[in-house]
């Protein structure tokens, strides 16, 4: 198994501490590194939060969150042997056609190593504040990522759909291998559906083990019934409850048919985090390395 660390840019948010915890996860064996986002937290928030038993989002108004995109351009310098993803950008609130020029540069400066982590987003209030409709963004979404990949397919793309429209016109640079891989986050039926049916991969935020295989059940069922193998579906999965003892989460990992642990970087926060993380490092990469 590979071993991601998310939400890096929620720790590390300055020069001095990016440069540090990607030179630390390089070092520790990570594969890869992640960058979450919101462009704002309204100061009243109605929305519920999916991921908290409270439904409230752990963060508070001032807590730091950089664009992913620019924080991982930073990273892929800082870092060259790791990939670089986001956990999770929310595409339905982007321009598609800037948004697929952003993504392509950045593979093309990192060497091919962009994987877009994708979600269409909880938080209405914010929609609310960047003037973008909150209804109908599951099918934005959806036809955002086909118009990005019709311009990172080759010059003189043309896209003609509901929500963007383009006579042929040529956007480079252009992914290094081509296009960029799709994972797609969220434990809905809409979520499965639309890994199912548009992704590389699939990110679930579920990380009791007997819910998330409960739910990795439902996923290889919707690829069966959509004719696709299941196989062909990376499975990223979040390793929380799991912490508690690494040994025995990687091996249920492994067993769920887990292909990425995605190790948050909030576990490695605060005075001696680095010093965990380079532990975890020695003690737990090998091990999901060997299960892999």
């Amino acid at each position: 198994m590979k071993v991601g660390l998310a939400f890096a840019s929620s720790i590390a948010t300055d020069h001095g501490s990016t440069l540090e915890i990607c030179h630390r996860a390089e070092a520790a064996g990570f594969e890869s590194v992640w960058g979450g986002e919101h462009v704002i937290l309204p100061d009243r928030i109605e929305s519920r939060y999916p991921y908290t038993a409270d439904g409230k989002i752990p963060a508070e108004p001032e807590t730091p969150i950089p664009d992913p995109l620019i924080w991982l351009a930073f990273a892929a310098a800082a870092a060259p042997s790791l990939r670089l993803g986001t956990c999770i950008l929310i595409v339905p609130q982007r321009n598609p056609v800037v948004l697929a020029k952003a993504l392509a540069t950045l593979d093309q400066l990192s060497g091919g190593r962009v994987e877009l982590g994708l979600g269409v987003g909880w938080l209405k209030e914010e929609f609310d504040a960047l003037g973008v409709p909150w209804e109908r963004r599951g099918a934005r979404n959806d036809e955002y990522v086909a118009a990005m990949r019709a311009l990172w397919a080759g010059p003189h793309a043309e896209f003609h759909g509901e929500f963007v429209d383009f006579a042929p016109v040529t956007c480079s640079p252009r992914p290094v291998n081509g296009t960029i891989p799709v994972l797609v986050g969220g434990d809905t039926d809409a979520a499965i559906r639309r890994a199912v049916s548009i992704a590389d991969g699939y990110f679930p935020g579920e990380g009791d083990a007997a819910r998330l295989g409960a739910l990795l059940g439902r996923v290889r069922r919707a690829c069966e019934e959509a004719g696709r193998d299941p196989a062909g579906l990376a499975i990223n999965a979040m390793f929380g409850a799991q912490f508690a003892d690494p040994a025995a989460g990687v091996e249920q990992m492994a067993e769920l048919g887990v292909d990425r642990i995605m190790v948050p970087a909030f576990f490695f926060a605060g005075p001696g985090g680095l010093d965990r993380l380079q532990a975890f490092g020695e003690q737990v990469v090998p091990l999901a390395r060997q299960a892999g």
